[in-house]
């Protein structure tokens, strides 16, 4: 479902309320373009896990792949730092 800005100002933050309760995510156009997106709490919560869930499968990935390095929290900060340099 696809709702202008300009009726999100007329009406204010309860057209969320009344339209969330049939369809599962709202987005915002502004415009003429699509901007934000707009879940009802329990579906973003779902949504969250579900990347954080991804995250921790490729990470794991990574691991079984030997795709990591083990360093202190001080070499870390050193590579970082080597790094923002690089790119400046």
């Amino acid at each position: 479902m696809t709702i202008s800005a300009n009726e999100v100002k007329k009406r204010g933050v309860s057209l969320f309320d009344n339209l969330l309760k049939r369809f599962d995510e709202l987005i915002i156009n502004v415009r003429g373009k699509d901007k934000y997106v707009v879940l009802d709490i329990e579906r973003y919560k779902e949504f969250r896990a579900n990347e954080l869930d991804l995250a921790y499968m490729q990470t794991m990935k990574d691991i079984e792949k030997g795709n990591y390095k083990a360093q202190s929290a001080a070499e870390h900060i050193a590579e970082l730092e080597t790094d923002l340099k690089d790119e400046l």
